[in-house]
Protein backbone atom coordinates (compact mmCIF):
# COMPACT_ATOMS: atom_id res chain seq x y z
CA UNK A 1 0.00 0.00 0.00
CA UNK A 2 3.17 2.69 0.56
CA UNK A 3 3.92 2.07 -2.65
CA UNK A 4 0.75 2.61 -4.10
CA UNK A 5 0.50 5.95 -2.32
CA UNK A 6 4.07 6.70 -2.92
CA UNK A 7 3.05 6.84 -6.99
CA UNK A 8 -0.24 9.02 -6.60
CA UNK A 9 1.39 11.31 -4.36
CA UNK A 10 2.99 13.50 -6.84
CA UNK A 11 -0.23 13.52 -8.96
CA UNK A 12 -2.52 14.69 -6.20
CA UNK A 13 0.08 17.23 -5.19
CA UNK A 14 -0.08 18.59 -8.93
CA UNK A 15 -3.81 18.55 -8.89
CA UNK A 16 -4.31 20.52 -5.28
CA UNK A 17 -2.04 23.10 -6.68
CA UNK A 18 -3.84 23.27 -10.47
CA UNK A 19 -6.87 23.66 -8.54
CA UNK A 20 -5.56 26.38 -6.14
CA UNK A 21 -3.93 28.48 -9.42
CA UNK A 22 -7.90 28.17 -11.27
CA UNK A 23 -9.93 28.82 -8.23
CA UNK A 24 -12.35 26.42 -5.94
CA UNK A 25 -13.62 23.16 -8.17
CA UNK A 26 -17.21 23.33 -8.23
CA UNK A 27 -18.61 19.81 -6.54
CA UNK A 28 -22.01 20.94 -7.08
CA UNK A 29 -24.17 17.71 -8.74
CA UNK A 30 -25.09 17.63 -11.90
CA UNK A 31 -28.23 16.73 -13.48
CA UNK A 32 -28.54 13.50 -14.29
CA UNK A 33 -24.58 13.32 -14.64
CA UNK A 34 -23.29 12.61 -10.46
CA UNK A 35 -20.40 9.83 -10.72
CA UNK A 36 -22.69 8.02 -8.20
CA UNK A 37 -25.84 7.71 -10.55
CA UNK A 38 -23.74 7.03 -13.70
CA UNK A 39 -25.11 3.91 -15.52
CA UNK A 40 -22.44 1.23 -13.78
CA UNK A 41 -20.74 -1.60 -16.17
CA UNK A 42 -21.50 -5.40 -14.89
CA UNK A 43 -18.49 -5.12 -12.79
CA UNK A 44 -19.75 -2.10 -10.44
CA UNK A 45 -22.15 -3.38 -8.51
CA UNK A 46 -24.22 -0.90 -6.35
CA UNK A 47 -22.18 0.89 -3.57
CA UNK A 48 -22.87 2.63 -0.51
CA UNK A 49 -23.00 6.74 -0.74
CA UNK A 50 -19.59 8.36 -0.77
CA UNK A 51 -18.39 9.41 3.00
CA UNK A 52 -15.37 11.52 3.03
CA UNK A 53 -15.42 11.28 6.78
CA UNK A 54 -14.63 7.58 6.53
CA UNK A 55 -12.29 7.09 4.25
CA UNK A 56 -9.26 9.75 4.79
CA UNK A 57 -7.88 12.62 2.69
CA UNK A 58 -7.31 10.18 -0.64
CA UNK A 59 -11.55 10.22 -0.69
CA UNK A 60 -11.53 14.20 -0.58
CA UNK A 61 -10.54 14.45 -4.03
CA UNK A 62 -13.78 16.17 -6.09
CA UNK A 63 -15.65 13.65 -6.92
CA UNK A 64 -15.34 14.89 -11.21
CA UNK A 65 -11.89 15.16 -10.71
CA UNK A 66 -11.12 11.60 -9.16
CA UNK A 67 -13.42 10.22 -12.05
CA UNK A 68 -11.42 11.62 -14.91
CA UNK A 69 -7.85 10.67 -13.45
CA UNK A 70 -8.68 7.08 -13.15
CA UNK A 71 -10.74 7.25 -16.44
CA UNK A 72 -7.32 8.59 -18.11
CA UNK A 73 -5.41 5.88 -16.22
CA UNK A 74 -7.43 3.09 -17.75
CA UNK A 75 -7.69 4.39 -21.21
CA UNK A 76 -3.64 4.88 -20.85
CA UNK A 77 -2.98 1.53 -19.60
CA UNK A 78 -3.81 -0.85 -22.11
CA UNK A 79 -1.67 -4.31 -21.63
CA UNK A 80 -0.04 -5.74 -19.09
CA UNK A 81 2.35 -5.50 -16.93
CA UNK A 82 1.10 -1.57 -16.94
CA UNK A 83 -2.12 -2.85 -16.48
CA UNK A 84 -1.50 -3.38 -12.56
CA UNK A 85 -1.62 0.05 -12.26
CA UNK A 86 -5.68 0.45 -12.53
CA UNK A 87 -5.61 -2.26 -10.20
CA UNK A 88 -3.58 0.31 -8.16
CA UNK A 89 -6.42 3.11 -7.69
CA UNK A 90 -9.10 0.57 -6.98
CA UNK A 91 -6.45 -0.43 -3.82
CA UNK A 92 -6.64 3.31 -2.35
CA UNK A 93 -9.42 3.84 -0.36
CA UNK A 94 -13.25 2.97 -0.75
CA UNK A 95 -14.26 5.50 -2.95
CA UNK A 96 -11.09 5.26 -5.58
CA UNK A 97 -12.40 1.25 -5.34
CA UNK A 98 -15.91 2.06 -6.63
CA UNK A 99 -15.16 4.51 -9.01
CA UNK A 100 -12.40 1.92 -10.40
CA UNK A 101 -15.19 -0.51 -10.99
CA UNK A 102 -17.42 1.66 -12.03
CA UNK A 103 -15.02 2.50 -15.30
CA UNK A 104 -13.37 -0.88 -16.04
CA UNK A 105 -15.47 -2.52 -18.47
CA UNK A 106 -15.62 -6.33 -19.20
CA UNK A 107 -13.48 -8.26 -21.45
CA UNK A 108 -16.37 -8.34 -23.86
CA UNK A 109 -16.70 -4.74 -23.97
CA UNK A 110 -13.45 -3.41 -23.94
CA UNK A 111 -10.81 -6.97 -24.83
CA UNK A 112 -8.96 -6.46 -21.23
CA UNK A 113 -8.53 -8.31 -18.11
CA UNK A 114 -8.07 -6.22 -15.01
CA UNK A 115 -10.15 -8.03 -12.22
CA UNK A 116 -9.59 -11.66 -11.22
CA UNK A 117 -14.10 -11.91 -12.44
CA UNK A 118 -12.69 -10.97 -15.78
CA UNK A 119 -11.37 -14.66 -15.86
CA UNK A 120 -14.96 -15.47 -15.51
CA UNK A 121 -16.44 -13.04 -17.61
CA UNK A 122 -16.68 -13.92 -21.42
CA UNK A 123 -14.02 -12.67 -23.72
CA UNK A 124 -14.41 -10.07 -26.67
CA UNK A 125 -16.81 -11.04 -29.96
CA UNK A 126 -14.36 -9.90 -32.45
CA UNK A 127 -10.52 -10.70 -31.36
CA UNK A 128 -9.70 -12.95 -29.31
CA UNK A 129 -6.97 -12.67 -26.11
CA UNK A 130 -4.47 -14.52 -26.58
CA UNK A 131 -2.50 -16.57 -23.52
CA UNK A 132 -0.13 -19.43 -23.40
CA UNK A 133 -0.18 -22.37 -20.95
CA UNK A 134 3.36 -23.89 -19.58
CA UNK A 135 3.48 -27.14 -18.65
CA UNK A 136 5.62 -28.24 -15.77
CA UNK A 137 5.88 -32.23 -16.41
CA UNK A 138 8.14 -32.62 -13.39
CA UNK A 139 5.90 -31.99 -10.88
CA UNK A 140 2.56 -31.92 -13.02
CA UNK A 141 1.56 -28.71 -13.20
CA UNK A 142 -0.54 -26.49 -16.26
CA UNK A 143 -0.31 -22.74 -15.58
CA UNK A 144 -2.19 -20.28 -17.85
CA UNK A 145 -0.16 -17.10 -18.79
CA UNK A 146 -1.94 -13.99 -20.35
CA UNK A 147 0.06 -12.65 -23.66
CA UNK A 148 1.26 -13.43 -27.06
CA UNK A 149 4.16 -15.26 -26.18
CA UNK A 150 6.07 -16.18 -22.58
CA UNK A 151 8.71 -12.97 -22.06
CA UNK A 152 12.70 -13.61 -21.22
CA UNK A 153 12.43 -12.10 -17.74
CA UNK A 154 9.81 -14.08 -17.05
CA UNK A 155 7.61 -10.94 -16.11
CA UNK A 156 4.83 -12.98 -17.65
CA UNK A 157 1.20 -12.46 -15.78
CA UNK A 158 0.02 -15.61 -14.17
CA UNK A 159 -3.90 -16.49 -14.70
CA UNK A 160 -4.85 -19.64 -13.10
CA UNK A 161 -2.30 -22.73 -13.13
CA UNK A 162 -3.83 -26.29 -12.21
CA UNK A 163 -2.23 -29.57 -11.66
CA UNK A 164 -2.99 -33.43 -12.74
CA UNK A 165 -3.77 -36.23 -10.39
CA UNK A 166 -3.99 -39.59 -11.97
CA UNK A 167 -6.22 -42.30 -10.48
CA UNK A 168 -6.92 -45.30 -10.91
CA UNK A 169 -10.05 -44.40 -13.43
CA UNK A 170 -9.58 -41.14 -14.41
CA UNK A 171 -7.45 -38.27 -14.32
CA UNK A 172 -8.52 -34.98 -12.34
CA UNK A 173 -7.08 -31.44 -13.11
CA UNK A 174 -7.42 -29.40 -9.56
CA UNK A 175 -7.07 -26.31 -9.65
CA UNK A 176 -4.54 -24.65 -7.43
CA UNK A 177 -6.04 -21.47 -7.87
CA UNK A 178 -8.53 -21.01 -5.34
CA UNK A 179 -12.35 -21.39 -6.29
CA UNK A 180 -15.38 -23.15 -4.62
CA UNK A 181 -19.02 -24.56 -5.24
CA UNK A 182 -18.37 -27.18 -8.43
CA UNK A 183 -20.59 -27.54 -10.35
CA UNK A 184 -20.19 -28.70 -14.29
CA UNK A 185 -19.74 -26.28 -16.79
CA UNK A 186 -19.01 -28.47 -19.93
CA UNK A 187 -18.76 -32.27 -21.44
CA UNK A 188 -15.85 -32.93 -23.52
CA UNK A 189 -16.28 -36.26 -25.77
CA UNK A 190 -13.38 -37.33 -27.85
CA UNK A 191 -14.85 -40.05 -30.10
CA UNK A 192 -13.33 -43.27 -30.52
CA UNK A 193 -10.83 -44.41 -33.48
CA UNK A 194 -11.07 -48.15 -33.19
CA UNK A 195 -10.08 -48.61 -37.11
CA UNK A 196 -7.34 -45.82 -36.38
CA UNK A 197 -8.06 -43.94 -39.53
CA UNK A 198 -6.05 -41.15 -40.32
CA UNK A 199 -6.57 -37.81 -38.84
CA UNK A 200 -6.52 -35.67 -35.56
CA UNK A 201 -8.92 -36.40 -32.63
CA UNK A 202 -12.17 -35.60 -33.04
CA UNK A 203 -14.02 -33.11 -30.07
CA UNK A 204 -17.50 -32.64 -28.88
CA UNK A 205 -18.07 -30.36 -26.00
CA UNK A 206 -21.63 -29.46 -24.79
CA UNK A 207 -20.95 -26.27 -22.43
CA UNK A 208 -23.66 -26.69 -19.55
CA UNK A 209 -23.64 -22.87 -18.28
CA UNK A 210 -23.91 -20.72 -21.64
CA UNK A 211 -27.24 -21.34 -23.90
CA UNK A 212 -26.65 -21.67 -27.43
CA UNK A 213 -29.08 -18.14 -27.74
CA UNK A 214 -25.80 -16.41 -26.73
CA UNK A 215 -24.66 -16.87 -29.91
CA UNK A 216 -27.65 -15.74 -31.96
CA UNK A 217 -28.47 -11.65 -33.02
CA UNK A 218 -29.25 -10.54 -29.64
CA UNK A 219 -28.11 -12.72 -27.20
CA UNK A 220 -25.94 -12.69 -24.61
CA UNK A 221 -23.94 -15.05 -22.14
CA UNK A 222 -23.62 -15.28 -18.29
CA UNK A 223 -21.18 -12.36 -17.29
CA UNK A 224 -20.48 -13.05 -13.54
CA UNK A 225 -20.04 -9.71 -11.64
CA UNK A 226 -18.33 -11.36 -8.63
CA UNK A 227 -17.16 -14.31 -6.81
CA UNK A 228 -19.47 -16.00 -4.22
CA UNK A 229 -19.74 -14.14 -1.10
CA UNK A 230 -19.73 -17.78 0.66
CA UNK A 231 -17.90 -20.74 0.04
CA UNK A 232 -19.55 -24.31 0.82
CA UNK A 233 -19.27 -26.52 3.48
CA UNK A 234 -19.30 -29.51 1.56
CA UNK A 235 -17.65 -28.08 -1.96
CA UNK A 236 -14.84 -30.31 -3.22
CA UNK A 237 -11.45 -28.74 -5.31
CA UNK A 238 -12.49 -27.70 -8.56
CA UNK A 239 -11.39 -30.14 -11.16
CA UNK A 240 -11.40 -31.25 -14.79
CA UNK A 241 -12.43 -35.01 -15.06
CA UNK A 242 -10.99 -37.46 -17.74
CA UNK A 243 -12.82 -40.54 -17.54
CA UNK A 244 -11.79 -43.71 -19.49
CA UNK A 245 -14.64 -45.58 -18.09
CA UNK A 246 -17.77 -44.98 -20.81
CA UNK A 247 -18.20 -45.44 -24.43
CA UNK A 248 -16.74 -42.04 -24.96
CA UNK A 249 -13.33 -40.32 -23.25
CA UNK A 250 -15.46 -37.54 -21.33
CA UNK A 251 -14.16 -34.48 -19.91
CA UNK A 252 -16.17 -32.60 -17.23
CA UNK A 253 -14.55 -29.38 -16.25
CA UNK A 254 -16.08 -27.73 -13.28
CA UNK A 255 -16.18 -24.05 -11.93
CA UNK A 256 -17.02 -21.97 -9.21
CA UNK A 257 -21.04 -21.54 -9.10
CA UNK A 258 -24.05 -22.45 -7.53
CA UNK A 259 -25.74 -22.04 -11.07
CA UNK A 260 -28.02 -25.41 -12.46
CA UNK A 261 -26.47 -26.89 -15.42
CA UNK A 262 -29.09 -25.81 -18.57
CA UNK A 263 -30.69 -28.30 -20.14
CA UNK A 264 -28.96 -30.39 -23.00
CA UNK A 265 -30.99 -28.49 -25.79
CA UNK A 266 -30.24 -25.42 -25.16
CA UNK A 267 -26.97 -25.76 -24.34
CA UNK A 268 -24.16 -24.53 -26.77
CA UNK A 269 -22.26 -27.15 -28.62
CA UNK A 270 -18.41 -26.71 -29.80
CA UNK A 271 -16.99 -29.06 -31.86
CA UNK A 272 -13.41 -29.48 -33.74
CA UNK A 273 -13.40 -27.59 -36.90
CA UNK A 274 -12.15 -30.28 -39.77
CA UNK A 275 -8.80 -29.81 -41.05
CA UNK A 276 -7.66 -30.52 -44.65
CA UNK A 277 -5.17 -32.95 -45.78
CA UNK A 278 -2.46 -31.32 -47.34
CA UNK A 279 -0.75 -33.94 -49.64
CA UNK A 280 2.19 -31.76 -49.94
CA UNK A 281 3.05 -31.90 -46.56
CA UNK A 282 1.20 -34.97 -45.77
CA UNK A 283 -0.27 -33.69 -42.77
CA UNK A 284 -3.72 -32.52 -41.63
CA UNK A 285 -3.39 -28.63 -41.49
CA UNK A 286 -5.47 -25.70 -39.97
CA UNK A 287 -4.95 -22.16 -40.32
CA UNK A 288 -3.71 -21.22 -37.22
CA UNK A 289 -2.78 -17.43 -38.10
CA UNK A 290 1.04 -18.44 -36.59
CA UNK A 291 -0.64 -18.85 -33.15
CA UNK A 292 0.64 -22.88 -33.72
CA UNK A 293 4.29 -23.65 -35.28
CA UNK A 294 4.47 -27.25 -33.93
CA UNK A 295 2.06 -30.30 -35.25
CA UNK A 296 0.53 -31.94 -32.66
CA UNK A 297 -2.56 -34.18 -32.27
CA UNK A 298 -3.22 -31.98 -29.14
CA UNK A 299 -3.55 -28.95 -31.69
CA UNK A 300 -7.62 -27.84 -32.27
CA UNK A 301 -9.71 -24.86 -32.89
CA UNK A 302 -13.40 -24.92 -31.91
CA UNK A 303 -16.11 -23.64 -33.15
CA UNK A 304 -20.31 -24.01 -32.87
CA UNK A 305 -22.36 -26.44 -33.65
CA UNK A 306 -25.55 -25.35 -35.52
CA UNK A 307 -28.65 -27.76 -35.13
CA UNK A 308 -31.47 -27.13 -37.90
CA UNK A 309 -33.88 -25.03 -35.96
CA UNK A 310 -30.86 -22.53 -35.18
CA UNK A 311 -30.53 -19.36 -37.29
CA UNK A 312 -27.44 -18.81 -37.58
CA UNK A 313 -25.74 -16.43 -40.06
CA UNK A 314 -22.49 -18.90 -42.15
CA UNK A 315 -20.18 -16.21 -41.04
CA UNK A 316 -20.43 -16.88 -36.96
CA UNK A 317 -20.39 -20.89 -38.26
CA UNK A 318 -17.07 -20.41 -39.01
CA UNK A 319 -15.90 -17.85 -36.12
CA UNK A 320 -13.00 -19.70 -33.84
CA UNK A 321 -14.29 -19.26 -30.38
CA UNK A 322 -11.34 -21.31 -29.28
CA UNK A 323 -8.06 -22.55 -30.76
CA UNK A 324 -5.06 -24.42 -28.46
CA UNK A 325 -1.81 -25.52 -30.27
CA UNK A 326 1.81 -26.38 -29.04
CA UNK A 327 4.55 -23.71 -29.97
CA UNK A 328 7.12 -25.69 -28.16
CA UNK A 329 7.78 -28.58 -25.96
CA UNK A 330 6.06 -27.07 -22.81
CA UNK A 331 4.38 -24.21 -24.59
CA UNK A 332 0.76 -23.79 -25.80
CA UNK A 333 -1.17 -20.93 -26.89
CA UNK A 334 -4.34 -20.89 -25.83
CA UNK A 335 -6.59 -17.99 -27.98
CA UNK A 336 -10.17 -17.38 -26.93
CA UNK A 337 -13.22 -15.27 -27.12
CA UNK A 338 -17.27 -14.66 -26.98
CA UNK A 339 -18.75 -16.39 -25.13
CA UNK A 340 -16.24 -18.54 -23.41
CA UNK A 341 -14.48 -17.00 -20.63
CA UNK A 342 -10.86 -17.60 -19.67
CA UNK A 343 -11.69 -20.14 -17.00
CA UNK A 344 -13.97 -22.48 -19.03
CA UNK A 345 -11.33 -22.28 -22.22
CA UNK A 346 -8.46 -23.52 -19.22
CA UNK A 347 -10.53 -26.45 -18.56
CA UNK A 348 -11.21 -27.36 -21.90
CA UNK A 349 -7.65 -27.30 -22.99
CA UNK A 350 -6.91 -29.37 -19.61
CA UNK A 351 -8.59 -32.53 -21.24
CA UNK A 352 -6.45 -32.26 -23.81
CA UNK A 353 -3.20 -32.99 -22.35
CA UNK A 354 -4.24 -36.33 -20.96
CA UNK A 355 -3.30 -39.28 -22.89
CA UNK A 356 -6.03 -41.15 -25.28
CA UNK A 357 -4.90 -44.12 -27.32
CA UNK A 358 -8.24 -44.79 -28.62
CA UNK A 359 -8.90 -41.64 -29.53
CA UNK A 360 -6.19 -40.86 -31.99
Amino acid sequence: MRSTEMSFKSIVRELREMRDGIGNISRRRVEGRHWRNRTRSHIAPDVAPFEPSEQGQWANLPPELLFDIISRVEESETTWPARKVVIFCASVCKSWREVTKEIVRTPEECGRLTFPISLKQPGPRESPIHCFIKRDSDNSVYRLYFGLTPSEDESDKLLLAARRIRRATSTDFVSVTGTACNYIIANISYELNVLRTRGPRRMHCVMHSIPFSSIQEGGSAPTPTSFPRSFGEKASPPSVSDSKETAKDASSPSISSSAVPLPLQESLVLKNKSPRWHEQLQCWCLNFRGRVTVASVKNFQLVATVASPHNIPAAEQEKVILQFGKIGKDIFTMDYRYPLSAYQAFAICLSSFDTKPVCE
